[in-house]
């Protein structure tokens, strides 16, 4: 992959004093919140159980955090914080809005471009994965986080808005030795797929549980938070469903990828639905996301009766099986080295 850059914008900031702000924020995640200087992911959930919101949450001072959720559902989660916001005003909560701006340069010469911008070393002992400090890149201050939706090495970079057409100009000049090229959403999409990252609306929606959808590891009962007691009764019984990557089979006359809602098959019967699809170019592979019976996940279960999966696209029913690891770096090791 080259280096690449893409624009976005949003975000929200909470404030006050430090006691009440963490814990009145904890209280609303499932994840610990994490230390200053350092990024978590967490879902957020309601009291059923399921989930109202998924952010990055970043740490900048021991009483200030960014949280970073999709730009689409910024007034959806605005209402939910300002909803359980403390009755006494000591929270302060903001919306950012436009008066943010990020972009992302991912890739494997990511960390040399940026680099040869600032003096703050970049190198992984120093700034490691899920790092976010304020860095000086050329003459511009911008919010850096060691993170990327693209599963490569990468960077979110985050200013005020009449520094981004600077910082763009110098990061497009520090990347032409190495080939840099603009990407833009879709191609976003298609790159997340591979590393089967979920997205808000599509995998996360307040009609799907953290269990269903694989967020295990962000789940810590260590604190109480809304949804926990249905979240431990889901854990006692086990999720209904789980989602899934599944490598399709194009039809050979009709070859498409799917792009979401398309009906999972198994045994002759539909058993669940895409929520996401795209071809991954990087694998070969057309790729799809989806929620199926979790008992269908076990080793061995989705290969019997008629042969496994299919997934019906323009009225063909395409062989599928599932893809246990993400068909991109499954260990994740260059986004952390």
């Amino acid at each position: 992959m080259l280096p690449l850059v893409v624009g976005s914008a949003g975000g929200f900031w909470i404030g006050d004093v430090v006691w009440y702000v963490f814990g009145w924020l904890q209280g609303l995640f499932t994840n610990r919140l994490p230390k200053v200087g350092r990024i978590v992911l967490t879902p957020m959930l309601n009291p059923q159980g399921r989930i109202v919101g998924e952010f990055s949450v970043a740490r900048i001072g021991d009483d200030d955090f960014f949280l970073f959720g999709s730009q689409a559902a910024e007034t959806h989660h605005s209402r939910w914080f300002l909803d359980h916001l403390p009755a006494d005003g000591s929270v302060e909560f903001r919306v950012l809005a436009l008066s943010l701006f990020g972009l992302s340069v991912a890739g494997p010469h990511a960390r040399d471009v940026l680099q040869s911008l600032t003096r703050t070393s970049l190198a992984t002992a120093d700034f490691p994965f899920m790092a976010f400090r304020r860095v000086d890149v050329g003459m511009i201050p911008v919010w850096v986080g060691r993170m990327t939706y693209s599963g490569d090495l990468g960077y979110e970079l985050w200013v005020a808005p009449e520094e981004q057409q600077a910082l763009f100009d110098a990061l497009w000049a520090a990347g032409e030795p190495y080939g840099m090229r603009l990407f833009g959403f879709r191609a976003l999409m298609s790159l997340r797929m591979e590393k089967s990252f979920g997205t808000w609306f599509r995998e996360y929606r307040p009609i799907y549980t953290p269990l269903e959808a694989g967020m295990d590891r962000y789940l810590k009962l260590d604190h109480d938070f809304i949804g926990r007691e249905a979240l431990e009764a889901e854990m006692a019984r086990g999720p209904e469903r789980r989602l899934v990557t599944l490598v399709v089979e194009p039809h050979a006359e009709e070859p498409a990828d799917v792009i979401g809602d398309e009906p999972i098959w198994h045994d002759g019967q539909v058993v669940g639905w895409v929520t996401s699809g795209a071809y991954a170019h990087h694998s070969g592979l057309s790729l799809a996301l989806g929620y199926v019976p979790a008992a269908l996940t076990e080793p061995g279960a989705a290969s019997s009766g008629d042969g496994g999966f299919e997934v019906e696209i323009i009225g063909h029913r395409c062989p599928a099986h599932l893809q246990p690891e993400p068909a991109f770096d499954p260990q994740g090791l260059r986004m952390r080295t």
